[in-house]
């Protein structure tokens, strides 16, 4: 038993050890402000988002979930899944949904969500070409928000709750929507993986202001995996915390309802890279609730309870309903970028805030003072396009100068959006990159004291590239084979074959093929580009055309081929000519010169030593004049 117990501390160990390093290396650093590195870095959105969801035809769904999920259970990327109610996992089950899977909440069910339950598990770990989507069962034209519920996660991490628990707001509170860890809270705690996901159409109205979010994390884990989700038409927030310490990355908040990123009962997870994008015709009535691009609190009363609401957001993106317009007409419940309140010591850096009719509210005099005290935190950020002198906001009869503070904190306010990023208005094509010369690309810091202990040591890719020639009749086609190490970085590529008298020559595709207009010897020029630096790498290409017929050799024969040591080869000349023999490798590199020889018309015969080259094959060139012939040599021993 003592041996078992060792060995079980030892896992244990080696477990907080990796949450620990994948803590410290959660930012990522940049030079840019916002979500996204300037061209041609591309964006991280790419290939996996949708757009407009509502005329996204995805099927009928052949596949009733009606039950609880009590043991583990896998969801295929072959059928349709159909949520009718709302459906738990629980008893410490898995739910694996595989790349590519589609389920549909149904909305003439009440409230048809999907519950995570503390001890239980989500496997849902799409791919950039595979993503998993949640969406409503309507058909295309007729979804709405809040057709369905949406997803929970509930864990066992901490909160500021009494007791160190609390049920799940929109849920009749039962065991099955309690979340936190009670005596034993783990900040460690896992519910598994979100990666790659879509929810659209959520937020079901349970009652008056208790609607379902579109994702919603109670007291979730640091061990667990949140990146790459859009959220979007959501009926309340798009993304809520209530308490817990996950930490996420490249999150999008797209035309939703109330508010973008909703933090509560004491949150401190870490989240970088975020989009928000609202519909100047969509906000939440304003007898119910204000709609702002961040709302925290400490808890809903604003207490001093802890641990205190303190999350970390960095390179977030967030576009407001003016949409460049500050004299358009947009829904009565709009409000703010951000509203900071209840006791929040809420830490937004590097960051875009932008159309929105007032952009920062530090609300409370509990608020003031955390920033006063540099605990809450709005650093190096942008703000612009808002309202007439509405770029910070306090309560009336505050003495609280947020302006200055806001000046102090090293951010920037402009009148005007024009010119920060690309194509930020066109929902379904957006290039939410910064334009040329925008202040967004570059102004970025993390040196705040905030940040100690978290930052990656980012490495930028190593680009290299093999050339492959094709060997058939007359060509000078090669393809280029990219064996960049990107290191975990977004990656983009540019290719330049050397062909300077053409406009063509050059590519932006990762594995590219290229044929060349004549016979020569070409400088092909790679590089990669990625968010932390870029790499550039050159080679030397040989481009020879395969199968020129050669009118001054009547006759070629090349033997053993095979070969091991010695090669022979027969000329059949048709008069007197210089002839050069070269050897390639597949690559285009010469591996072997023969002297220039003078050789007779008629029958003329060479040998050549190949004991120097390794197993493989190879191009023979014989040249006479302009013209050539190439053989295929296979070295085996």
């Amino acid at each position: 038993m003592k041996k078992i117990y060792q060995i079980f501390m030892v896992l244990t160990l080696m477990t907080v050890v990796k949450i620990a390093t994948a803590q410290s290396n959660f930012f990522t650093p940049t030079t840019y402000r916002g979500a996204f590195a300037p061209a041609p870095v591309a964006m991280w959105t790419n290939g996996w988002t949708e757009w407009d969801p509502q005329n996204k035809n995805y099927g009928t769904p052949n596949v009733d979930v009606a039950a609880n999920i009590t043991s583990n259970t896998t969801w295929t990327s072959g059928n349709i899944y159909h949520l009718k109610g709302v459906i738990y996992v629980k008893n410490g089950a898995t739910l694996t949904i595989q790349p590519g899977t589609v389920i549909m909440g149904d909305k003439n069910t009440p409230n048809s969500s999907l519950i995570i339950t503390k001890g239980a598990k989500i496997n849902a770990a799409g791919t950039s070409s595979s993503p998993i989507v949640f969406t409503s069962n309507q058909p295309a034209g007729q979804r709405n928000l809040g057709d369905w519920g949406g997803i929970i996660l509930l864990g066992k991490a901490t909160n500021n709750q009494p007791g160190d628990t609390a049920y799940i707001e929109g849920l009749t509170p039962t065991p099955d929507t309690q979340f936190g860890g009670g005596a034993n809270p783990d900040d460690n705690d896992n519910s598994g993986t979100l990666q790659y996901v879509r929810v659209e159409f959520a937020g079901y109205v349970f009652q008056p202001n208790k609607e379902i979010n579109g994702i919603t994390f109670g007291s979730v884990g640091r061990a667990t995996t949140v990146d790459h989700i859009q959220v979007s038409f959501s009926n309340d927030d798009s993304y809520e915390w209530f308490g817990g310490t996950v930490n996420c990355k490249y999150l999008i908040s797209f035309r939703g309802l109330d508010d973008d990123f909703d933090t509560d009962f004491g949150y401190s997870g870490l989240v970088q890279f975020g989009l928000a994008v609202r519909d100047p015709q969509l906000a939440d009535n304003p007898a119910v609730s204000t709609s702002e691009g961040f709302e925290s609190d400490n808890d809903a009363t604003g207490t001093t309870a802890t641990p205190q609401t303190k999350a970390m957001f960095c390179n977030m993106t967030i576009i407001g309903p003016f949409r460049g317009n500050t004299a358009s007409t947009i829904a009565a419940g709009y409000r703010r970028g951000a509203r900071i309140r209840r006791n929040s010591a809420l830490k937004i850096f590097n960051s875009v805030f932008m159309d929105h009719p007032r952009g920062i509210h530090i609300d409370g005099t509990l608020c003031e003072q955390n920033a006063t005290a540099d605990v809450l935190k709005f650093k190096y950020n942008i703000v612009a396009g808002n309202s007439t002198s509405m770029v910070t906001e306090v309560n009336s009869g505050s003495t609280f100068n947020a302006r200055a503070w806001f000046g102090t904190s090293h951010n920037d306010s402009l009148v005007s959006t024009t010119g920060i990023l690309t194509t930020p208005y066109n929902y379904t094509a957006p290039d939410y990159r910064p334009a040329s010369g925008s202040p967004a690309a570059s102004g970025a810091d993390f040196q705040d004291a905030a940040f100690s202990g978290l930052m990656a040591t980012p490495v930028k890719p190593t680009a290299a590239f093999t050339a492959n020639q094709n060997t058939g009749s007359g060509s000078r086609a090669f393809n280029f084979t990219n064996t960049t190490n990107e290191n975990g970085n977004v990656t983009t590529y540019l290719w330049d074959f050397g062909v300077t008298t053409s406009t063509g020559d050059t590519s932006t595709q990762k594995n590219p093929s290229f044929s060349f207009p004549s016979n020569g010897t070409y400088t092909v020029r790679l590089i990669a580009y990625s968010a932390v630096g870029n790499d550039t790498t050159t080679q030397t290409v040989n481009v020879l055309a395969t199968g020129v017929v050669d009118q001054n050799i009547s006759s070629i024969m090349m033997y053993p081929n095979p070969a091991q040591s010695n090669l022979n080869l027969q000329l059949g000349l048709n008069q007197t000519s210089a002839v050069a023999v070269s050897i390639f490798d597949l690559t285009g590199r010469v591996v072997k010169t023969i002297p220039v020889l003078e050789m007779n018309a008629g029958n003329n015969q060479l040998n050549v030593n190949v004991n120097d080259l390794t197993n493989g094959v190879y191009l023979v060139q014989v040249a006479t004049g302009n013209s050539s012939n190439i053989l295929k040599l296979i070295i085996s021993r």
